[in-house]
């Protein structure tokens, strides 16, 4: 079978000269977007909130344009030629697009009496090639903002348990003569993250199937990649932990100068469901400076539009704005110079809301990955479509309860 070319192969000098388009863009947005702010502050004329609420729009259409072409630029190809794979890939991806199109399931069976192992899902369905599969987890982290930050730990099982200490890490020098220095087992607690199943049912047409132009790795791979992101990145946040991953925003909330281990500290921006009017941007300084520094270091923001539009209005102490676009590709606007992601599932600012989120993410939220992605193919029960049944398991948790802040529109 002749094997496509990857349909997002275009020139790097086409993709390269779009984004510096778009970036020149952006930085006039945003400097006519400062200029009429401050034009606001100097007349208090109701008619400029309403023509920056357009500019605000403007700003985030353009940096979607910009993560767009960043996603494309660096999607990673499925493979669909025989360079780089070794001849039990390549059988294996030909198997298993032969039970995509058809429903031929003898290669699978073949392959699967060859290697002993699971090429079947355990509960029916088949194993998507590894290739295939690492092409999909890669694309999703590009596209699940806290998937990006947080730790990914693969496991074989039903989930992942930790032991972690809440005292902090446990070091020492040992002296030759004191034996003594083991830590004690009641310094250690035990964290479990167990893995719930994610699934998506994209459809096809038996002609697209039979259509050899069409490239259906790749289609279903699409198809995997846009509704697991979405809804792991709901769970990430706000998650209930029951048969799904647990949201760090579901954990027991305490104020920072009360903080204690399985709970997550805030502090207030010193108004309800508002900045304080006096030095705003003094709440933004506290969180940051909430979170030790081994934490801080690494720290990103997380919050939603909605939130990071009203902080581009925002200048700290000198006057200076504190919020800033991307400047290069790859590179993610800063808030007081630490990068921030834009999680949508994270609160609309409103009266005790947590809409901000600061800390080390890859020390604080784990991710939990069981290794498979198993499809089933069901050209029966919606004639006449064949419906793909696809699966994934998932869980996470947060395993650090000091990395991560959260500020509370709040008095």
């Amino acid at each position: 079978m002749t094997h496509l070319r990857h349909p997002e192969a275009a020139a790097p000098e086409t993709k390269a000269l779009a984004q510096g388009e778009e970036f020149e863009t952006l930085n006039r947005l945003v400097g006519e977007y400062r200029s009429e702010n401050d034009d606001r502050r100097a007349t208090a004329d109701p008619l400029h909130a309403e023509k920056m609420a357009r500019m605000d729009r403007a700003i985030d259409t353009c940096m979607d344009r910009i993560r767009t072409l960043e996603t494309k630029g660096r999607r990673p190809a499925l493979g669909f030629g025989e360079e780089g794979h070794s001849p039990a890939s390549l059988e294996h991806k030909s198997a298993f697009e032969g039970y995509l199109r058809s429903g031929e399931t003898q290669a699978l069976h073949r392959l699967e009496v060859k290697a002993s192992t699971g090429l079947t899902a355990p509960d029916g369905g088949y194993l998507l090639p590894p290739t295939t599969e690492e092409s999909v987890l890669s694309r999703i982290a590009g596209l699940s903002p806290i998937r990006s930050i947080a730790s990914v730990q693969a496991v074989s099982g039903s989930g992942l348990r930790k032991a972690v200490t809440p005292t902090g890490a446990q070091s020492g020098w040992t002296a030759d003569a004191a034996p003594g220095n083991a830590v004690q087992a009641s310094a250690f607690v035990a964290l479990d993250f167990p893995t719930g199943e994610l699934f998506t049912q994209p459809a096809a047409t038996q002609t697209m199937l039979d259509d050899v132009a069409v490239n259906i790795e790749e289609w279903i791979a699409s198809e995997i990649v846009r509704a697991f992101a979405a809804a792991e990145t709901t769970a990430f946040v706000n998650g209930n932990g029951t048969n799904k991953p647990k949201g760090f925003l579901t954990y027991p909330t305490v104020a920072q100068a009360s903080w204690s281990w399985n709970n997550l500290g805030f502090v207030t921006t010193g108004a309800a469901g508002a900045f304080a009017a006096s030095s705003p941007s003094d709440s933004l300084m506290d969180l940051i400076h909430a979170t030790k520094s081994v934490y801080r270091q690494n720290g990103t923001f997380v919050m939603n539009r909605k939130t990071q539009g009203a902080i581009r209005k925002l200048k700290d102490s000198s006057g200076n704005y504190i919020w800033q676009p991307p400047s290069v590709a790859g590179a993610r606007s800063t808030l007081a110079n630490f990068p921030v992601v834009e999680a949508e599932d994270m609160p609309d600012i409103a009266a005790n809301s947590l809409s901000i989120a600061f800390g080390d993410f890859q020390r604080g939220y784990v991710v939990v990955d069981r290794i498979g992605i198993r499809t089933m193919r069901d050209p029966f029960s919606t004639k006449p479509y064949v419906i793909f049944y696809t699966t994934k398991r998932v869980g996470g948790g947060v395993q650090d309860f000091d990395a991560i802040k959260l500020l509370r529109f709040s008095v």
